[in-house]
């Protein structure tokens, strides 16, 4: 029988990501680690609201969170941000706080001379889009150097092998590693239909005319390792380790500074 191979979940979503996270964060972390996981990133969307409650859950279950943040910038580029330490987990507490701060209550909005302007002690992750651009690759490189990754995030469609053909080329052309991700919206698979209602709710649409707007499958959700194994080259599955073992960040640092 092969070994099942280490993981370490760099993108999730928690309840705490409005209409889009259909999990609470006990429950992504209890997965997380009845599955095997080495370590689990909540990355809700500009926002660190969930840690507090996943923090909880991973001391009572030995469980080794990641903290981190998800955005999407105006001109529609996405990241993850993740906290390898404390000054790192203030840079990205203050890019979450300017971002609400520049937009209505409920939104917020960013550019990337915000995300540079806090990127010193951040990892980040670009979540490209189909028609990802090697200009924004290198934007990435040249911003964050050797603490940027390019997540790469195979959901049984029709074009993954497409997808991840097009990614290690991107990767290759501006010397961006990849990385496994998985963009988990849920705890388990389960919850698919709680998380086409958040859906259907945020868009003000019912649920059975909300069409391309609705994830095609259920695959959003914390995954076994021997299904990773099955999706993943082994190189993109270790190197969310590598990224796991730099973050040692912990909310117990944290203290009352007068």
């Amino acid at each position: 029988m092969a070994t099942l191979p280490d993981y370490a979940e760099l993108h999730c979503l928690s309840n705490f990501s409005f209409l889009r996270g259909a999990s609470h964060a006990e429950e992504l972390v209890e997965r997380a680690h009845a599955l095997g996981y080495r370590a689990l990133a909540i990355t809700d969307d500009c926002s660190l609201a969930g840690i507090v409650r996943a923090h909880t859950a991973a001391r009572q279950h030995g469980l080794k969170l990641i903290v981190g943040s998800e955005f999407t910038l105006d001109d529609g580029l996405r990241p993850v941000l993740l906290a390898p330490d404390r000054d790192a987990y203030a840079d990205l507490a203050e890019l979450i706080t300017t971002g609400r701060r520049q937009a209505a209550k409920g939104s917020y909005q960013l550019n990337r001379d915000d995300i540079v302007r806090f990127s010193r002690h951040l990892l980040a992750l670009w979540l490209p889009p189909t028609d990802a651009a090697l200009d924004d690759a290198a934007w990435l490189r040249w911003t964050f150097g050797e603490r940027a990754w390019i997540a790469v995030e195979l959901l049984l469609a029709q074009d993954d092998a497409l997808r991840l053909a097009q990614l290690e080329w991107l990767g290759r052309s501006a010397r961006v590693p990849l990385v496994a991700a998985g963009d988990v919206h849920m705890h388990c698979r389960s919850r698919r239909a709680l998380q086409d209602t958040l859906v259907a709710i945020r868009l003000g649409t019912p649920v059975a005319q909300c069409g391309l707007a609705l994830f095609p499958n259920g695959e959003r959700h914390l995954r076994s390792r021997a299904a990773l194994a099955d999706l993943y080259p082994s190189q993109l599955l270790a190197e969310t380790l590598r990224i796991a073992e730099r973050c040692h960040f912990s909310l117990d640092e944290l203290r009352y500074e007068y």
